[in-house]
């Protein structure tokens, strides 16, 4: 299974962009979904994360700004970014620690899986 993010682009300060990062296979499953990003010259950190039961986690330096989300009948989870700062610029990376996907005849966990990133450049 592939993850495919989406949405990044080049906003204004104060500007807000919506990320998606959708599954190349039907989800039955999944333990924790994130997000990460990495600024250049700095590591990969973790932006915000959603369990299987819906419990989502943020970093502090985007709690009220940040929302993630997702729709299973889309197999898609989002990223919400409202009131962006240029502090924010960097790729974004969608993570997905487990996934329980449907192929043809079969279901197949696959563990630690990346997707390609996405670039958001927020200007000042």
């Amino acid at each position: 299974v592939q993850l495919q993010a989406s949405g990044g682009g080049l906003v204004q300060a104060g500007g807000s962009l919506r990320l998606s990062c959708a599954a190349s296979r039907r989800i039955l499953n999944f333990d924790t979904m994130a997000w990460y990003r990495q600024a250049p010259g700095k590591e990969r950190e973790l932006v915000a994360s959603i369990t299987s039961g819906g419990r989502t986690n943020s970093a502090d330096s985007v709690k009220g700004r940040f929302t993630i989300s997702r729709d299973n009948a889309k197999n898609t989870v989002y990223l919400q970014m409202n009131s962006l700062k240029p502090e924010d610029t960097a790729v974004y990376y969608c993570y997905a620690d487990s996934l329980l996907w449907l192929g043809a005849s079969t279901q197949t966990w696959e563990y630690d899986i990346w997707g390609q990133g996405t670039l958001v450049t927020v200007s000042s």
